[in-house]
């Protein structure tokens, strides 16, 4: 850089520092101008954000903050703020909140959340005999209603986004304080835990935020932090961290696995480089199965995806359970963009949890920089449409479900990886609604309903929308004029889901189409006893409209 550019910015530098207050001293006046910058730019620039909320409710959101600014504490403003963006429920458009305009602090506490509850996956060295202690509140407040306090300041996609992303809000107080967890703001948090069936209580005091050596939302162990994990041996996914990706041959399994844990290019060795490598080995190699696990990777570059789909697709690899995604709640962004390519050109088993993107979804972002207190929010502008709009879903889920308990971890035992090399395509059925329209079209009724049954409480098949197929399905039905069978479809949807106000709704109307006027009733006033918000709203229109028949 040449001198003068550097004294120019030097000055420029100053100068903002002289006319910029401290964000602390910040008016409400100043406070509220930002939150009207940022509705502005919103409803002007971003109207196609307005996907999962309506104008009407932002607007309602944003009027409410901006009526209890002059009673806010500057970090409570900040996560109204926070709360305000992350409504639009999409990961990229986020506040800014860890730039540190206002200062904001942190527990040195690594959260996880297992299939059995949420652990201390990894703490500081201070802290040693808290690592691998369930936790179960927060200042007394059970760890489940504290979640439900913190979900509105996360931009989360799908619950699997607030599991990979969003338990990281729960380890900063100003966050716990603006929204109820404790009744003021202070720095030291009491938890209460719980170890080998002994409860117990552990006071951690805040830090200023930092960056913690974290990899893939995990703590690194170290001379300063400390993990609950077994470090006498390593999971292969969790070998070789410091690469992006690599791939160890499993002579005895015939199986070749890869982790790719990030879409960009190491250095020494790119995409391309890697995948012609690794494809090569396969092709002149024992190799009957490989495993891709992104389950790890949040993205990156999608533009470097296609030579990982183009070598998948022209190797011998890719034939009915040959080829396994490992997937997971870490699954996002560039990285959606891939195992939604996978899934539609290649012969790809998807093992593990659901991904915590949408199938479609809105990604990359621009800062809109509020001009008194200089936060950015990051608004999204990119839309990503892998598949067409009737396939769109909250998250792409895997064929065979795997969890993973704090045990599981503990111990080193990776259920996913487990599951992918056990995987026969003979004996699995990776798509449920082919097998029982099969069964359907053939006239065996009885076997749909057994085998539907069997499935919907079946483990593998856990995060398979039944409810959602079903509904769909009766809904076809019912559009095209086959009344019995969108009855009978949607009488199964009853038998698996009766509670689900949805399933009632259609049971509805389906017999207002059939003349049967008081089951109609009889099913639109059930809808309003589970439900009071839309599809409630719904119901009780379609009573009013059956009054005058």
């Amino acid at each position: 850089m040449k001198p003068r550019r550097i004294l120019l910015a030097v000055a420029i530098t100053l100068f903002a520092l002289i006319r910029m207050p401290a964000q602390e001293d910040l008016t409400a006046v100043q406070w509220q101008q930002d939150l009207a910058l940022l509705k502005h730019t919103v409803h002007t620039d971003y109207p196609f954000l307005f996907k999962k909320i309506t104008p009407e409710d932002f607007d309602r959101a944003v009027t409410e903050l901006d009526e209890a600014i002059p009673q806010l504490a500057p970090h409570e403003i900040l996560v109204g703020l926070a709360r305000i963006v992350a409504s639009f429920g999409y990961g990229h458009t986020v506040l800014g909140y860890w730039e540190g305009k206002i200062p904001y602090h942190e527990l040195p506490l690594v959260f996880y959340h297992y299939d059995d509850g949420i652990y201390l996956q990894g703490v500081h060295r201070d802290y040693e005999q808290l690592a691998g202690a369930r936790l179960l509140a927060i200042e007394g407040m059970p760890i489940a209603e504290v979640l439900e306090r913190m979900l509105p300041v996360v931009p989360a996609e799908n619950e699997q986004f607030t599991k990979a992303y969003g338990i990281h809000y729960l380890t900063y107080p100003e966050f716990l304080h603006a929204q109820g967890v404790t009744g003021s703001l202070k720095q030291e948090i009491r938890l209460s835990l719980e170890r080998d069936g002994k409860l117990f209580e552990a006071t951690v005091r805040s830090v200023p935020a930092e960056r913690f050596p974290r990899q893939y939302g995990m703590v690194v162990p170290g001379e300063e932090w400390v993990e609950s994990r077994d470090l006498s041996q390593t999971p292969l996914y969790l070998k070789n961290l410091d690469k992006i990706y690599y791939y160890q041959y499993l002579p005895e399994e015939k199986t070749v696995y890869v982790r790719h844990s990030q879409i960009q290019d190491e250095e020494g060795e790119d995409i391309p480089a890697f995948y012609d490598r690794l494809f090569q080995f396969i092709e002149s190699h024992e190799v009957d199965k490989l495993i891709l696990d992104v389950r790890l990777n949040g993205g990156g570059n999608n533009y470097k995806n296609k030579p990982i789909i183009k070598g998948i697709i022209r190797s011998k690899i890719d034939a009915p359970g040959k080829f396994m995604v490992i997937i997971g709640r870490r699954t996002f962004s560039a990285c959606m963009n891939l195992v939604n390519e996978l899934s539609t050109y290649t012969n790809a088993i998807f093992i593990g949890e659901p991904t915590s993107e949408n199938v479609n979804f809105y990604g990359d972002n621009r800062p809109v920089t509020l001009p008194n207190s200089g936060i950015n929010a990051y608004l999204s502008f990119a839309w990503w449409q892998d598949k067409p709009q009737w396939e769109n879903a909250d998250w792409l889920a895997p064929h065979v479900a795997t969890g993973m308990t704090f045990e599981q971890y503990r111990s080193n035992q990776d259920p996913a990886l487990a599951a992918a090399l056990a995987f026969n395509d003979s004996t699995f059925i990776c798509d449920p609604m082919e097998h029982l329209t099969k069964l359907f079209m053939g006239g065996d009724l009885e076997a749909v309903r057994k085998e539907a049954a069997k499935m919907v409480e079946d483990p593998d098949y856990r995060f398979f929308d039944f409810e959602g197929e079903f509904d769909q399905t009766a809904a076809r039905l019912m559009e095209s004029g086959r009344l019995d069978e969108a009855i009978y479809v949607n009488s199964l949807n009853l038998e698996f889901f009766p509670e689900s106000p949805g399933v009632w709704l259609r049971q509805g109307e389906i017999l207002s189409l059939k003349g049967d006027l008081e089951g109609a009733r009889a099913a639109f006033e059930k809808v309003q006893s589970l439900a009071t918000g839309s599809v409630g709203k719904q119901a009780g229109g379609r009573l009013a409209a059956l009054k005058g028949r």
